[in-house]
């Protein structure tokens, strides 16, 4: 049985999709029972529980071969303060459990103490989680492909990409389709030690080149506007972003533009295997179904 955390998000979902594929045994944390029905008809078994609470979360770990653990993303409050409360109480519930094997999400640039903004939580849980199993794997993938998704709307309706990033910029990134099948693999390799993989895409992309595969998938025009950094933090603050998890966001994309957001080097480097325009037609896609399902 391999349990996964964040079931309902994007890295955590294509894990637990990732892993029923290979017919594995499954069982996703839930924070509640209701979230749970569309996991059951996939014949996944479900345990309630939450990561603030150490002893649900062991017993949700408690005879699993392993885990796939995450730290989800600061909404409120201090991101740096929540990331080491929750590392704390995750490596608590692992040796608790006596987990023999942990892969858990990190990113790329967290083998920095600082400059990285918000990606420096994860570094924080990589500290907390070391040595807790007897396996454990941290994964650093580079920049989401999906996270686009949130200016989606935009782009379908204006034809206009907002990026944070420079236009023309190449960075790390990779669609969380890679991240679960990765994830998956991780957890059914015979390994023991501490481990670090580095993953990317099957290339590196800019927010060009997310304009362009927008524009293909969309069958039309669709231009990039770079939004620069003076006029970042409005953006946030009216999107209802609270200050203190907006400053880390916003140094996560200085600390890309200074590039302290590379990959570390010296540890195992994978690449995965969906192309850009791939994920983008998926996520529009999703975007459509989603949208039909509510009119009707």
């Amino acid at each position: 049985m391999y349990v996964v955390l964040g079931a309902n998000g994007r890295a955590g979902g294509e894990t637990a999709h990732a892993l029923i594929e290979l017919d594995k045994p499954v069982r996703v944390v839930l924070r509640r029972p209701e979230q749970a029905e569309k996991w059951t008809k996939l014949g996944v078994n479900v345990a309630i529980g939450s990561i603030e609470d150490v002893p649900s979360l062991a017993a949700a770990l408690r005879g699993a071969a392993g885990a796939f653990l995450l730290s989800p993303p600061p909404v409120s409050g201090d991101p740096y303060r929540r990331a080491d409360e929750l590392g704390s109480a995750l490596a608590e519930a692992v040796r608790e459990a006596r987990l023999p094997k942990v892969v858990a999400l990190s990113s790329v640039g967290a083998q920095h103490e600082t400059g990285t903004g918000v990606i420096a939580t994860l570094r924080s849980l990589e500290k907390h989680l070391e040595g807790a199993a007897p396996s454990t794997t941290f994964l650093r993938p580079g920049y989401f492909v999906e996270t686009w998704g949130e200016v989606a709307p935009a782009v379908i309706a204006e034809g206009v990409l907002p990026s944070f990033l420079e236009p023309s910029k190449k960075i790390p990134m990779v669609s969380t389709v890679d991240v679960g099948r990765t994830v998956a693999r991780l957890l059914s390799d015979d390994f023991s030690g501490k481990r670090i993989v580095e993953l990317r895409g099957p290339q590196d992309w800019s927010a060009n080149d997310v304009a362009a595969a927008f524009s293909r998938v969309l069958g039309r025009p669709v231009e990039t506007a770079f939004v620069p950094p003076e006029a970042r933090a409005a953006i946030l603050a009216q999107e209802g972003v609270p200050p203190e998890v907006a400053d880390a966001l916003l140094g996560m994309y200085d600390g890309i533009a200074r590039g302290r957001v590379e990959y570390e080097g010296g540890t195992e480097q994978r690449r995965g295997s969906v192309a850009l325009a791939d994920a983008i037609e998926r996520m529009v896609r999703s975007m459509g179904e989603d949208a039909g399902g509510m009119a009707a």
